[in-house]
């Protein structure tokens, strides 16, 4: 019979190669785009202890503390469906188990300070450059992504400006000679 406090890890070890989550109650734009609160995204080349760690890796290297686990698992579907190629899928393996083998044998055990520690001293290693370089387009070019961050994407020509994303306060204000045309004006 299965134990009642089945936790997370145990589950995910049982469960073979599929990563699974729930959507927190907080991240309403992202919970209208899903048909559910759980999520699973099924591992062809990964297994499951791998997914969880490059999850756990993309969160370090692009934290978003309020950015759902959800959007995360989308680099690691990228991630997975790159390992179909022998030499990519020999990067992230041998990578994860040198992670673990730094952190004493599960480097998901340590606390996040301590896991943050050794994804520092692996920066510029092919592990944290693949992961890096896949994460910056599968985590930020998507529906949900563009949700949480407020991001409109683009609709036809009329750019960001027209639907409120011209309130770049952080930047000085240039006179209208240093821009180009505005789309939508006359000038």
């Amino acid at each position: 019979m299965l134990e009642q406090s089945m936790n997370r890890r145990r589950f995910l070890k049982a469960s073979g190669s599929t990563l699974t989550g729930t959507l927190a109650m907080t991240s309403m734009p992202i919970a209208i785009l899903a048909p559910s609160r759980a999520w699973a995204l099924e591992l062809q080349q990964l297994d499951a202890h791998q997914g969880e760690v490059l999850l756990t890796l993309t969160r370090h290297i692009f934290p978003h503390p309020t950015l759902e686990d959800a959007v995360y698992a989308l680099v690691v579907k990228d991630l997975d469906a790159a390992a179909s190629d022998p030499d990519v899928a020999e990067t992230m393996r041998s990578g994860i188990a040198a992670l673990d083998n730094r952190a004493g044998g599960d480097w998901l055990a340590l606390d996040e300070e301590q896991q943050a520690m050794h994804v520092r001293a692996i920066a510029g290693s092919d592990l944290f450059k693949k992961v890096q370089s896949t994460a910056v387009v599968s985590l930020y070019n998507n529906e949900m992504a563009f949700r949480h961050f407020g991001y409109g994407g683009e609709r036809g020509d009329a750019g960001y400006l027209s639907r409120g994303f011209n309130d770049l306060t952080w930047l000085p204000d240039l006179p209208a000679s240093a821009s180009g045309p505005v789309p939508g004006t006359n000038g």
